[in-house]
């Protein structure tokens, strides 16, 4: 893992950028993104340059079950606003969460990411080790499914919503399996409550309880963080 320290979020979304910007100029054509605060910094930056998107594909990591592109708390929407409305993508991948078959609409994203390769995917971390919605637990070599979402993920997604009770309980998401399909893989994390979670997923044992410790198995992954979240590493 290459770990790279950052005074804070705008540095890391800049630091970001310059991977993706290097990986299309040397023939990168597809993205896979996330959603939640982290990556806005990335996703500015990529608003701010002249680079042209409008020959990559981007593939999501998850959508909230039950929530559609109209719907200003999904994740499709949640993209277009922040990064689709303003920079045009030849195409755009992100789960159906109004398709009530899970079944379906698992196999037929997980059909998408294979035929899609992800030339460099993009993360963040859960406090509790999460990656995409893959809570502990979650197989290191799944694929992607709907997944019920721990007590602490509703609580750290509760602030985006009215009241906790309108938080989803469910998402569609790429699973770990799919995630490491990816060619590269850039990490980032920003906030001491990160902390903990970056440390086992460098220097802990692989293990389904971090869900992230999967990424120490993979060959090219950059793990960007602000001097909060890489204050609990042995070797900054």
């Amino acid at each position: 893992m290459n770990i790279i320290v950052v005074k804070d979020n705008a540095a890391g979304g800049k630091k970001a950028f310059e991977i993706i910007k290097n990986g299309i100029e040397n023939g990168a054509k597809v993205l896979g993104l996330a959603t939640g605060s982290t990556p806005i910094s990335l996703y500015n930056e990529m608003i701010a340059n002249d680079l042209d998107f409008s020959d990559i594909t981007s593939v999501n990591l998850d959508e909230y079950v039950g929530l559609g592109e109209d719907d200003d708390q999904s994740y499709r929407y949640f993209m277009n606003e922040h990064l689709f409305n303003k920079k045009p993508f030849k195409e755009t991948f992100v789960p159906d969460g109004k398709n009530p078959n899970a079944e379906e609409e698992t196999a037929r994203y997980e059909k998408i990411v294979d035929e899609h390769p992800i030339d460099i995917q993009i993360l963040g971390i859960g406090v509790n080790g999460h990656i995409g919605f893959n809570e502990p637990g979650s197989p290191l070599d799944g694929t992607t499914s709907k997944v019920a979402l721990t007590q602490s993920t509703i609580d750290a997604n509760a602030r985006f919503f009215a009241n906790e009770d309108d938080v989803p309980r469910f998402a569609y998401s790429m699973g770990i399996g799919s995630i490491m399909k990816g060619k590269k893989i850039v990490l980032m994390a920003y906030g001491e409550n990160k902390a903990d979670a970056v440390k086992e997923m460098v220097e802990g044992p692989v293990t389904t309880h971090l869900p992230a410790s999967a990424l120490q198995n993979h060959t090219d992954v950059t793990i960007i963080v602000d001097e909060a979240a890489a204050s609990k590493l042995s070797n900054k």
